[in-house]
């Protein structure tokens, strides 16, 4: 239980989980920007970045030691997650230091389908409403990610660290995989090679082509609000990056662990979602079927393994009931 969010003349002492995992992976990240720096495009701007994300925590921790309370307690525990969205582009820069693999995962899903099922999904399911589904399931995502991460708050205080360091501690296990894992998914590399010679099984080599090519493939989904609301989205933010195993389904899937043992209504209330969520990582082109069934199976050895990094850090045995 963590006592020091159920009454605030309980002071916590020293840095909390989800600071230490960010400083953790701060310094390994660091270590490699060093270690390829002349190979890395700009490696002061990642350096200067990281020492941000440090001043950040330090002024958190300044703040809540000034006045220690339930709030700048909550300040500095939500601090680390809004850092996720500066880790996820940051993969990027890393995993271009390697050959692109989006052939051997293209090639794997023909091999096993016969086709490339992002293409015929697309072409098989024109409806508008099917679309706006799928694409709302896939921007879901983000406010999934926020409700599992404020959840706790209004209903089970005690799970309010642990939760949150789930959440930043998976997510930082899945860039860890993306660090080295260049593979930019369907909407990437089919964009890059001609559609004709996909179909006809043939995945052209591309080498180190993403590490100056980051355009996306059109859309071919009928327009609509959400699928509007998703190409705007990964227009901003989306970068060749992170598409085994897939993140969105392994993230949701550990979202939704967590949200069952938060409030059990919230968990079957975000369970439709999930089901778009998955299905549109395929639909929208950003991940090949192999990488969903990744992205499903890795989701349990993730979560045990955070949670197992949460009980060590702590210094305490698992607690069976959450596993």
């Amino acid at each position: 239980m963590d006592i020091a969010f159920l009454a605030t003349t309980s002071r916590q002492r020293g840095f909390l989980g989800v600071e230490k995992a960010t400083l953790a992976y701060t310094v390994f990240t660091t270590l490699l920007v060093f270690l390829f720096w002349t190979d890395i495009h700009e490696p002061s701007r990642l350096l200067i970045g990281r020492g941000f994300v440090v001043l950040g925590m330090a002024v958190a921790i300044a703040v809540y030691c000034f006045a220690p309370s339930r709030a700048t307690l909550l300040l500095r525990t939500i601090y680390p997650l809004t850092l996720l969205g500066y880790w996820y582009p940051d993969t990027f820069e890393f995993c271009q230091l390697f050959p692109n693999l989006d052939h051997v995962f293209a090639h794997a899903d023909f091999a096993l389908f016969g086709c490339q099922p992002s293409l015929e999904f697309a072409r098989n399911v024109t409806s508008p409403v099917w679309s706006e589904l799928f694409n709302m399931g896939y921007f879901s995502y983000y406010p999934m990610i926020v409700l599992t991460a404020f959840a706790p708050v209004f209903f089970r205080r005690e799970l309010i660290g642990r939760t949150a360091f789930v959440i930043l501690v998976s997510f930082l296990l899945y860039y860890l995989i993306y660090l080295f894992l260049p593979v930019a998914g369907p909407q990437y590399y089919f964009h890059a090679v001609d559609i004709g010679t996909i179909e006809q099984g043939n995945f052209p080599i591309l080498g180190d082509y993403f590490r100056n090519h980051t355009e996306l493939r059109p859309s071919t989904a009928p327009s609509g609000f959400f699928m509007e609301l998703v190409e705007s989205t990964q227009a901003s933010g989306e970068r060749p990056t992170a598409a085994f195993p897939s993140s969105h389904v392994g993230m949701s899937t550990i979202l939704l662990f967590l949200l069952f043992r938060v409030k059990k209504a919230l968990f079957f209330g975000a369970l439709p979602f999930y089901v778009f969520l998955c299905c549109a990582t395929v639909y929208i082109e950003a991940h090949y079927l192999i990488d969903v069934f990744g992205g499903l199976l890795s989701a349990p050895l993730i979560y045990w393994l955070s949670l197992r990094l949460w009980q060590a850090q702590r210094n305490e045995k698992l607690d069976p009931d959450f596993i």
